[in-house]
């Protein structure tokens, strides 16, 4: 969320400042790949759904308390997909009632529907049966894609945009627009995969909460960096033959982004949890409890003329050349302030 709110904008700002060549090669990260490939941008949306998934067994621990509450546990996990699927809905066209011309897909209702299965998934089945779920999807998926590619544009490759059998679906069933015209990242089928970024994500969770090498933390830790290498390295030696693509959300960007998405928790799981080096995480910590909000926020509210009152005529002191970084970093501090406040008073938005 960092990133999002306004991160992006200022290392970007930094890049065209300074000149530096690791700065314009990570702003060069902070753009989506045009179709194969894989950019740092391409990955927060399925670490969102990573970490999406590790809070659902601490979750469920929480809620869940024999077959009598069973039901109530369904309907939350229902109510939480589908109130995801609707704020995705308003976040891309407000309240509109031109139904056919709405884009229905959306990062949000992605996040709903697959964290959603995911978890009726796991409240169903046994670690191995978890586990065959995960991969049974990832081949499954890739088997769909490659035996029935999409001819009804005239292309013969079975991973490109209008030769795929996603973008085949969503121009036969996806209602409204789409948002490439022939394809939507967004779209049905590209749930399937999406579904085992979550699962990977509460496989992980489950690996957290298990007494499994509670007296050797360094062990667990150690375990998840092998996990996250091994699945590293099996996205790059399945993009040799299923493209390690985003907007298709291959088995290979799956792998990929999963095991960078568990290198990184499981850093920071070392550093906070283990090490107890937490202090500097605070500003990340009071984005992250109201992720939703911010990411909402921005349809209802301008930040951009707040940070002109406060800060447009101080920057307008410094050399002209200052201006996009100071006006990047003034307005990441409104945000952030406003989240701020927003934590102090204990007013989160959960779905």
């Amino acid at each position: 969320m960092f990133w999002i709110i306004g991160g992006g904008k200022i290392f970007a700002a930094l890049a065209v400042l300074t000149g530096w060549s690791v700065l314009q090669w990570w702003e060069s990260q902070l753009h989506h790949v045009a179709w194969n490939g894989f950019h740092f941008e391409d990955m927060i949306f399925p670490l969102f759904l990573f970490i999406a998934g590790i809070s659902f067994p601490f979750s469920m621990a929480k809620r869940y308390h024999g077959p009598e509450n069973r039901g109530d546990l369904y309907a939350h996990v229902i109510k939480r997909g589908l109130v995801l699927v609707l704020l995705g809905i308003f976040y891309n066209n407000g309240i509109r009632f031109d139904f056919a011309t709405m884009r229905y897909g959306s990062v949000l209702g992605h996040i709903g529907l697959a964290w959603m299965f995911a978890a009726l998934i796991f409240m169903n089945s046994g670690l191995k049966s978890r586990i065959a779920w995960f991969w049974g999807i990832l081949i499954g998926y890739w088997a769909l894609l490659f035996f029935f590619p999409a001819h009804d544009l005239g292309a013969t490759d079975p991973y490109s945009m209008d030769g795929s059998l996603v973008g085949r679906i969503d121009r036969l069933f996806m209602p409204g627009r789409l948002y490439k015209k022939i394809h939507d990242p967004e779209g049905l089928l590209s749930v399937l995969p999406a579904i085992s970024t979550a699962l990977l994500g509460m496989l992980t969770g489950q690996f957290i909460m298990s007494r499994c090498l509670d007296n050797k933390p360094l062990n667990k830790v150690l375990s998840m960096m092998a996990a996250s290498v091994g699945l590293i390295g099996l996205g790059l030696l399945w993009d040799l033959v299923f493209p390690i693509n985003k907007n298709l959300w291959t088995s290979s960007f799956v792998c990929y982004v999963g095991g960078l998405s568990l290198l990184l928790f499981t850093l920071f799981y070392l550093v906070i949890d283990i090490w107890n080096f937490k202090g500097w995480s605070t500003f990340f910590v009071v984005i992250g409890m109201n992720s939703i909000t911010i990411y909402l926020a921005p349809k209802l509210m301008d930040f951009q003329r707040p940070t002109d009152t406060l800060f447009g005529g101080l920057i307008k002191l410094f050399p002209r050349h200052w201006t996009g970084v100071l006006d990047a970093t003034a307005y990441m501090a409104v945000v952030w302030v406003f989240l701020y406040v927003l934590y102090r008073k204990k007013i989160f938005l959960k779905v």
